[in-house]
């Protein structure tokens, strides 16, 4: 009994992860449609809505939303400068039922250039969903 007991627990388990990837997933998939479609706003909205989103790029990190939606739009002003956006998702890591940490790659498409990299995320479930709390890409 011990033992179906053990089973029964792992297998839903594994089943909570792979729905959590799921979620995860399609939280990224709706960003990368949004930008593609040139609706920053969108994009924007996988990320946590607050002053402690953490954002990490090569000059360094800033801090809050406000502040990151403004930079992506110095950076990219219109759907021409956004270019298309592809991800490969390397792998996503269940820390708890709440947090996932998130490793992939990004390639940035735009008509003249092209612009890569990778990504980890730390992303945490609200309960309007899963958000991105803090992200690191080069």
């Amino acid at each position: 009994m011990k033992n179906i007991t053990v089973s029964i627990l792992l297998i839903f388990c594994s089943y909570l992860s792979i729905a959590q990837e799921k979620e995860i997933k399609e939280v990224l998939e709706k960003q990368r449609l949004n930008w593609n479609k040139g609706d920053m706003n969108g994009y924007m909205q996988g990320y946590w809505k607050s002053d402690s989103l953490i954002f990490v790029e090569k000059k360094g990190p800033f801090y809050g939303w406000q502040k990151n939606f403004e930079i992506y739009q110095k950076a990219y002003p219109d759907k021409a400068a956004m270019g298309y956006l592809t991800f490969d998702i390397k792998q996503i890591n269940m820390i708890d039922k709440k947090n996932a940490f998130v490793l992939g790659a990004w390639n940035l498409q735009m008509e003249k250039e092209e612009q890569k990299g990778f990504f980890t995320l730390l992303i945490k479930k609200f309960k309007e969903g899963w958000k991105i709390i803090v992200d690191h890409s080069s």
